[in-house]
């Protein structure tokens, strides 16, 4: 029978991590790597059963490809903390690893925010993959890369993925600070186009082109900090291009 592993990172969520790992108890194992966390988090995990690793946060990518070394699983599935996988896509998901008709499957990721989910702000990412040869790249949205053909599951993961207005920003901010040193490592130089029009452009995908102005006043307020995070990762390499942080 084909086994199935989970990984999940996480840093003080003992607010969301039960119910996640309520959702994915049909997994053979369950692996929290944790990064430190300084409240009930890994509690919880061991409660559950879980394999626990605990390793200081350095970058996503290595956080998750050291998880990887721990899993035993044919098969793996990424989750965050804050996500669920509801009934519908566990029997997807449980019937792609069976069938192997591709290497890995993308998963549709909807947004919730203001106690709703944003259909018009939506992701597929690559989260379900072969372990064999499958690693991550990147320091922040980092990307997985598997050797194979990659598929799509039609149900969504519940993703609760802010928890308010400042946490949505301070989120914002923090990636900024891992691209814009991506950005510096590959000698990107900034210009007007890139603090005027990009955040502008991002703007306009994200409210008009994806249809974001369907989903009201949360649909606004997401376009506008998506822009603002566009905006904050090139000041952000502006002030480590001129050595000030």
């Amino acid at each position: 029978m084909t086994k199935l592993s989970v990984i999940i990172p996480t840093y003080n969520e003992q607010d969301y991590l039960e119910n996640a790992l309520r959702s994915v108890r049909f997994a053979d194992e369950i692996i929290v790597v944790d990064s430190m966390s300084t409240d009930r988090t890994v509690v919880i995990a061991e409660q559950s059963g879980c394999k626990v690793i605990s390793r200081k946060f350095d970058n996503f990518s290595n956080q998750k490809n050291h998880a990887l070394a721990f899993a035993t699983g044919e098969w793996v599935l990424f989750i965050d903390a804050d996500e669920r996988i509801p009934y519908p896509l566990r029997q997807e998901i449980l019937e792609a690893i069976t069938s192997e008709k591709h290497a890995g499957y993308k998963l549709n990721f909807p947004h919730f925010y203001m106690n709703r989910f944003l259909y018009h702000h939506s992701d597929n990412v690559l989260r379900l993959v072969k372990r064999e040869n499958c690693r991550f790249e990147g320091l922040v949205h980092e990307k997985l890369i598997i050797d194979g053909s990659i598929g799509k599951l039609k149900n969504p993961v519940l993703h609760f993925t802010y928890k308010g207005l400042q946490h949505y920003i301070s989120k914002k901010d923090t990636y900024a600070w891992f691209q814009a040193e991506q950005m510096l490592k590959k000698g990107k130089k900034v210009t007007y186009f890139h603090l005027a029009f990009k955040p502008f452009y991002r703007f306009f995908n994200s409210y008009i082109l994806r249809g974001g102005f369907k989903d009201g006043i949360p649909g606004l307020t997401v376009a506008t900090i998506n822009a603002y995070g566009v905006f904050s990762r090139y000041v952000k390499l502006l002030l480590l291009q001129r050595g000030i942080r």
